[in-house]
């Protein structure tokens, strides 16, 4: 059992940064594939960037040269950082982690960017 807690979220302003992070806890975090994802009111939820532990990173077209993933497998965390926001980046964001047909989530974290 996995468990999430994304921290970060907040108010910015376009072309403004922002770091979310995500902590991990239960064993095993550096076999699970760490992902973001984001979801807007009656949209689906899309993935943002993910990483697996000696993986490259893959991004949504999106945010490709804005968002970077990163992850820290003796802290059990995982970040995104995100930087040139823009409106349409405005989300909630969710922590996820993957292994086999093993997945969890977090709770979530508002990003809003407006000016």
């Amino acid at each position: 059992q996995v468990q999430l807690v994304e921290s970060g979220g907040g108010l910015v302003q376009p072309g403004g940064s922002l770091r979310l992070s995500c902590s991990a806890s239960g064993s095993g975090f550096w076999l699970y594939t760490m992902a973001w994802y984001r979801q807007t009111q009656g949209k689906q939820r899309e993935l943002v960037a993910a990483l697996s532990t000696g993986g490259a990173p893959d991004y949504a077209e999106s945010v490709k040269g804005r968002f970077t993933i990163s992850r820290d497998n003796a802290k059990s965390t995982v970040g995104l950082q995100m930087s040139s926001l823009k409106a349409e980046d405005t989300a909630v964001y969710y922590c996820n982690a993957k292994h086999v047909f093993q997945t969890y989530w977090g709770q979530g974290t508002q990003v809003t960017v407006s000016s």
